[in-house]
């Protein structure tokens, strides 16, 4: 237990030295939530994947292989889709009307060439639509904060999520973009020393990729073996790729490199590590369901694995990893939410030379709201994380995927497309869970992008 602690303490005062480090480079509103636009390929690239995985590919995603079994194994092509798109597609022209029109937010790239009181309807309602998923998104990364140290130490869960998220936003409130990038591409290489060190004891246990696969079969299913759910799971799977492209705290590391020539090898760098590390969860997943005892809760399979396998020296480590998925998620989607509300909404801009100021209280405050809903509303991590994440994709990737193929919708048609995008997101979701929830995480999306794309066409 004192190993433990000690580590988690210099892992903590890591973080909150480079939060330290990172003042020094904010003087403005732009550092404070892009950085200056000056990332490096091997930052913007580490940072977005820890960004874009979070809690739930070591919590979530493990349990998830543990609880559905091999065709869990149709997610690793969705997701990896979502790279190639957003980094190859998206990056280089997104990246570019950054630079050229100074642009800070995602908001702002979907406005551009926009004027009068629609432009300032979408600023606001987008901004809105942020503000509400990210509060749950960061909620979700704080109860996996709040669970890791309850697992761990004899503290209540009040106490755990308070301790969590009290490190998070001191070192975004001190080193904004800066901080959050550099911190996020130290816990992604935490977390894939880990997932590979846990895949190769998994593996070792069992011997071989074969025997994986025979185990896991073995396994009890949520899933029928056919037949049209079977073919909804798959399609939900690889929905999961959709999100990406309308993921704000991730577009914005793509905004925030300094040369074009860096994308290309970004993206490399980030394919490459979601690779290593997704792998190595399904293998853990669905190795657990040979290991571990029948019955054991989806989200405690990490945790139960790495106890029943690792020496009591090296829990610290495997702590830390968790805690580093969670954060290198929470500090992006606190900026995220804090520039969409200071910016977007254009609080900042009413207390001329405070904005960078206020731009940190709203962060301040956003953090505030989301420790009450992790406290006041509890929901597994998994399902509240891809709710946000289905609604963010729905209703800005259309969006943004047109803009860079040069089909932008008229304003009347961003506007539209958004609310659909949003609206069908949350409807489907409060319906009765479906295999692969393929109505939330890929009919919102089509709906909204064809709606951009018509009314392009008559506008």
């Amino acid at each position: 237990m004192m190993i433990t602690l000690f580590v988690l303490v210099l892992y903590q005062c890591a973080l909150l030295g480079i939060g330290l480090w990172a003042k020094g480079r904010v003087h403005s509103v732009p550092d404070f939530f892009l950085g200056g636009r000056t990332l490096g390929p091997w930052v913007s690239a580490l940072s977005y994947a820890a960004s874009s995985s979070s809690a739930w590919v070591l919590l979530g995603l493990s349990g998830f292989f543990y609880v559905t079994g091999p065709m869990a194994l149709w997610i690793l092509p969705g997701v990896w889709l979502g790279y190639v798109v957003v980094w190859l597609v998206i990056g280089p022209n997104l990246r570019q009307a950054a630079a050229d029109h100074k642009l800070i937010t995602i908001t702002d790239f979907l406005v551009l060439g926009m004027s009068g009181k629609l432009r300032n309807w979408i600023s606001a309602l987008a901004a809105l639509m942020i503000l509400f998923c990210f509060s749950l998104y960061v909620a979700s990364q704080f109860q996996g904060a709040g669970s890791a140290f309850a697992a761990n130490f004899d503290l209540s869960m009040t106490a755990s999520v308070l301790i969590g998220a009290m490190v998070v936003v001191l070192y975004t409130w001190v080193g904004g973009f800066w901080a959050v990038s550099v911190t996020d591409a130290l816990q992604a290489v935490v977390m894939i020393v880990i997932a590979v060190l846990l895949a190769g004891l998994a593996l070792g246990q069992l011997g071989s990729p074969a025997a994986i696969f025979a185990a896991a079969n073995t396994g009890p299913s949520t899933l029928p073996p056919a037949g049209i759910a079977s073919i909804g799971f798959v399609v939900g799977c690889l929905g999961i790729g959709i999100g990406p492209l309308g993921q704000p705290q991730l577009l914005t590391r793509l905004m925030a490199i300094g040369k074009s020539q860096d994308i290309k090898t970004g993206f490399m760098i980030a394919i490459s590590w979601s690779v290593v590390v997704f792998v190595s969860m399904a293998i853990l997943g669905l190795s657990a369901r040979a290991i571990l005892p029948v019955g054991t809760a989806p989200e405690s399979v990490f945790f139960e694995f790495s106890q029943s396998v690792l020496p009591a020296i090296l829990a610290g480590f495997v702590l830390a990893a968790v805690l580093s998925a969670i954060m290198s998620t929470a500090d992006s989607l606190l900026l995220a939410a804090g520039s969409a509300a200071a910016h977007d909404l254009g609080l900042a801009r009413r207390f001329v030379g405070k904005e960078l100021m206020i731009s940190r209280l709203v962060t301040l405050g956003i953090s505030v709201i989301a420790v009450a809903l992790t406290l006041m509303v509890p929901a597994s991590i998994f399902s509240r994380v891809l709710f946000a994440w289905s609604a963010m994709g729905a209703a800005f990737g259309p969006l943004v995927l047109l803009r860079v193929l040069g089909r932008p919708p008229s304003a009347m048609g961003t506007l539209l497309a958004m609310v659909t995008g949003f609206l069908l997101t949350i409807v489907f979701y409060l319906q009765p869970n479906a295999p692969g929830d393929v109505l939330e995480r890929v009919v919102p999306f089509v709906v909204a992008l064809a709606i951009a794309f018509c009314w392009r066409q008559r506008g």
